[in-house]
């Protein structure tokens, strides 16, 4: 069994990988580096990265990176399905993909584990979840979602193998997701958990639909391979009959 965390992307991201294999060290720290890679290149903080030389004019559309063209192309993907809601460009403020990119960003890096040899494992992004396979034979792992209103409390445990589990809330970071048709913060909802089978989707989904307000409920509902817990303003909870809880 190995475990690491780092702080990368502004929050920790842990590795728990329990395959029986001493060559895997190699693969985790792989996989930290192409997060560090993403960091270095999206972050909206770093006046030298490709997202703000590009912001700034610096960079030509035909001289971006192709990570830089997939990013950017998830985006445009959920601004049209989210009717604007979701976007990567808030009005008044600069671009920003960071929405999508830490999904994304998170998925590679378990594509780099999987592609290493690493069968069983757990990527933690700041409660942003990749589990694949099972920590132990015949038992998955388990995924708290925290509950809106109370620190110490779990409104729910998912139990996941093979899955990828994202929450977009304001109990940790504030009011920090905007809708882009106002320009406002995004308001109807308190927590989006997604399910998917992927990060990426279940990341941008969840943002999306937080992003959406309580449009996002059935919307996210609807989308292809996704199961959704959702804690409206209200306090009312809605989840589909497929999200596996334990």
């Amino acid at each position: 069994m190995n475990t690491r965390v780092e702080h990368i992307m502004g929050l920790p991201i842990s590795i728990d990988v329990r395959d029986e294999d001493p060559a895997l060290v190699e693969a985790i720290e792989g996989a930290f580096e192409s997060l560090r890679e993403a960091d270095s290149r999206f972050s909206p903080f770093r006046t030298d990265s490709e997202i703000c030389r590009y912001d700034r004019g610096e960079l030509a559309p035909e001289l971006v990176s192709d990570d830089f063209r997939e990013v950017m192309g998830i985006c445009s993907h959920y601004e049209r399905e989210s009717g604007g809601a979701f976007t990567a460009r808030v009005p008044g403020r600069g671009l920003d993909p960071s929405a999508v990119v830490k999904g994304w960003a998170v998925q590679r890096a378990a594509d780099f584990l999987r592609l290493s040899g690493a069968q069983r494992f757990c990527v933690n992004a700041g409660g942003d979840v990749i589990a694949a396979g099972e920590p132990e034979d015949g038992r998955p792992w388990r995924v708290g979602v925290r509950h809106p209103d109370q620190p110490d409390t779990l409104c729910a445990v998912i139990a996941a193998r093979d899955l990828a589990v994202a929450t977009s809330a304001t109990y940790e970071r504030g009011q920090h997701i905007f809708d882009g048709r106002t320009g406002e913060p995004a308001g109807g909802l308190v927590s989006v958990t997604i399910t998917a089978s992927d990060l990426t989707t279940a990341d941008s989904t969840a943002t999306a639909a937080f992003a959406m307000g309580r449009d996002g409920i059935a919307w996210a509902a609807a989308q292809p391979g996704c199961e959704v817990l959702i804690v409206d303003a209200d306090r009312r909870v809605h989840r589909t009959p497929g999200l596996h809880t334990l």
